[in-house]
């Protein structure tokens, strides 16, 4: 079996701004993996969530997404064609990589391909989501490309939303890529 990178950092952020005892502290959550720390083929899956109605309106308020699909009730029985009010695609797509995301530090987003829906979600639905490091290369002098896959599903496993991250991740030792690079 493989060894993967360790889910807390080795090291940590230590603001100036509180206590020295407190920022010598190792940070909940907040990893600090290279990009050689980050193997193609690792997969993790993230605990479950409920949307729950407020949940999807707060998300609707908040990106103004009146859409009676997502927002009126009788619309959605009377004359949708799911006989029900949806969750945004957008809210589905947002949640399902805040369930998977970490807090590295040493990662940044380079965007999104491939993104589908492919199954409507409903009020009350329960989704988890699986990513899978498809694979990585070298791409600027300080920093490699990453590429994941996530996997959203609903309730007991039915898929409904695929899309690939592009992330670029510092080196831990940037000499080990001279000449490798693409830029």
């Amino acid at each position: 079996m493989t060894a993967f990178a360790p889910t807390v950092g080795v090291s940590t952020t230590h603001p100036m701004d509180m206590p020295a005892d407190h920022a010598a502290l190792p940070v909940w959550n907040a990893e600090n993996w290279f990009y050689e720390d980050w193997p193609a083929g690792q997969k993790i899956r993230s605990l479950r969530r409920t949307i729950s109605e407020s949940d999807s309106h707060l998300f609707n308020m908040l990106v103004t997404d009146i859409h009676p699909y997502v927002q009126d009730q009788m619309f959605a029985e009377s004359d949708g064609i799911f006989g029900k009010r949806l969750i945004a695609g957008a809210f589905v797509f947002s949640a399902g990589l805040g369930l998977v995301a970490t807090n590295c530090v040493n990662a940044f987003s380079y965007g999104y391909d491939k993104l589908r829906f492919i199954k409507p979600v409903f009020l009350n639905d329960t989704i988890y989501t699986i990513r899978t490091n498809l694979d990585k290369r070298p791409r600027y002098k300080e920093l490699g490309l990453i590429r994941a896959s996530y996997e959203v599903f609903k309730n007991e496993g039915e898929l409904v939303l695929y899309c690939e991250h592009l992330q670029t991740v510092k080196y831990n030792n940037p000499a080990d890529f001279i000449g490798k690079t693409e830029k």
